[in-house]
């Protein structure tokens, strides 16, 4: 039999695809979409209790049931929690640009990648917030009206959660529901062991232990906790995490007991997964370790919980407790080592498209 041979075209750039009297129309770019958690407008009541409703109206979020959970966040948590949020926050708001360091960090990163990969024309990059603003729906809009047929959605999370990754995908498949022409998505997977990803961490904590006047004892990895039914329901988060420290412990050459998984944020009453962080920290002097720092591979970007949380609430318990010496390492952020993986996830992700 004879071979028959064909040209197969590329996707994007295709130049004479319409006939002359088309109507004008974008078409054939493709749009890469960071989301990260989210941000309130502001930290007075009305911003955080707008942020805080959205937040904590997410079944992934809270799977407590309805008839128990809408009174109870409504008539009790929202008249109260908003204040004591907005105080934490007001503590590391970017007063420059009015706000908060997550928005502020999370803006860089899809600018830096935007000139980045801007070699190529026929990308689009955008950002947006799970809860609150730019809203995902605004930007895969945005994204299409550039002539975006192809779409990678990045949820910048390294380790999967149903209550993190999984609800960035449930918005955007959300807004696609309302759109009579979709574009095709992909969605970027949990990368906690890429070794990229590692590779950066083991960087980061190296540059930043040299600029420090003590050596640890001990390094703490301090990672979002989630309730402990989550994981018993099959949530893979846990063990993503544990993953991440492993191979960073490896990738560091560092013997077993020098770096430690704990887990912070806990929110209500119910048992979350452990070893806490706060409990961890205030344990540890009266074990003998004075010195530590604190890492939080599982946040991309600074934010309240490093921020506010680690470098001062910990860091208290820490001295309180007896501790000598206490360091935050800096998130990823925008920094070389933290865009050096969110572009490599995003070339890797986008092969087959561009």
């Amino acid at each position: 039999m004879d071979m028959i041979e064909t040209k197969v075209e590329p996707f994007a750039g295709r130049p004479g695809q319409l006939p002359a009297d088309h109507p004008p129309v974008k078409f054939g770019r493709v749009g890469v979409l960071l989301v990260n958690l989210g941000t309130p407008e502001g930290t007075s009541y009305w911003p955080m209790r707008r942020y805080l409703k959205e937040f904590l109206s997410d079944r992934r979020v809270i799977e407590v049931p309805r008839a128990i959970w809408w009174p109870l966040l409504n008539l009790v948590i929202l008249s109260k929690r908003p204040q004591a949020s907005g105080k934490a926050y007001d503590e590391v708001w970017n007063r420059e640009l009015d706000e908060s360091p997550l928005k502020t960090v999370t803006r860089s990163q899809a600018e830096k990648l935007a000139a980045t990969l801007s070699t190529d024309p026929r990308i689009e990059v955008e950002w947006a917030m799970r809860y609150g603003l730019p809203p995902i729906k605004e930007k895969l809009e945005a994204l299409q009206a550039k002539g975006c047929e192809r779409i990678l959605l990045f949820p910048l999370y390294p380790q999967y959660a149903a209550a993190t990754t999984a609800t960035v995908n449930d918005k955007a498949f959300d807004a696609l529901k309302a759109m009579r022409w979709q574009p095709a998505l992909r969605t970027v997977p949990q990368y906690c062991d890429d070794p990229i990803y590692i590779d950066a961490l083991a960087r980061s904590l190296t540059d930043h232990l040299a600029t420090l006047d003590f050596e640890p004892d001990m390094v703490l990895t301090s990672y979002h906790g989630i309730p402990q039914d989550y994981l018993d329901k099959g949530d893979p988060y846990h063990c993503h995490c544990h993953k991440t420290t492993r191979l960073l412990q490896e990738r560091l050459g560092w013997p077993d007991g020098r770096l430690m998984v704990t887990f912070q944020s806990r929110f209500g009453k119910a048992e979350w997964i452990k070893p806490y962080t706060d409990a961890t920290v205030k344990s540890l002097p009266g074990k003998g370790v004075k010195k530590i720092a604190v890492m939080m591979p599982g946040f991309v970007t600074d934010c309240l919980e490093t921020l506010e949380e680690i470098a001062g609430e910990n860091a208290e318990y820490f001295h309180e407790a007896g501790g000598e010496k206490f360091s935050a390492v800096p998130c990823l952020n925008d920094s070389d080592h933290g865009m050096a993986v969110i572009e490599h996830v995003v070339r890797r992700e986008l092969m087959g498209w561009i």
